[in-house]
């Protein structure tokens, strides 16, 4: 009942994100995407981390994500479990577009905007 397609034009990654929220809470999520293997695994990690949680939860994961990647590199970041993998993408600036593509579009998703582009 809630999807978003999500873009990045710099280098092609396409994602389209499935939700189904029902009582507040992400009851079941998908993927159908192409890209690169850090747009892919981002979004197989978020999928495994946001489903069964409640939406406002998953909107506070979503910023916590978004710190993680935006951090700069010299500096700590929180640990995320298995999302903490790609904390590494912080030092490769443009590939951080790359790992927030799938999260970004999920936002796009839970507010109900249909596109979202990371440019």
């Amino acid at each position: 009942n809630h999807a978003a397609e999500g873009f990045n034009p710099l280098c092609g990654d396409r994602l389209h994100l499935y939700l189904r929220v029902e009582d507040g809470v992400i009851a079941d999520v998908g993927f159908q995407g192409s890209g690169c293997a850090i747009s892919k695994a981002s979004a197989s990690l978020m999928t495994d981390s946001i489903k069964g949680r409640p939406v406002e939860e998953v909107r506070a994961l979503f910023q916590r994500f978004h710190t993680m990647v935006t951090t700069p590199p010299d500096k700590s970041v929180e640990d995320m479990g298995k999302l903490s993998v790609l904390a590494g993408v912080r030092e490769f600036p443009v590939r951080v577009k790359c790992a927030s593509l799938a999260w970004h579009t999920l936002k796009a998703a839970l507010d109900r905007e249909p596109i979202v582009s990371t440019e």
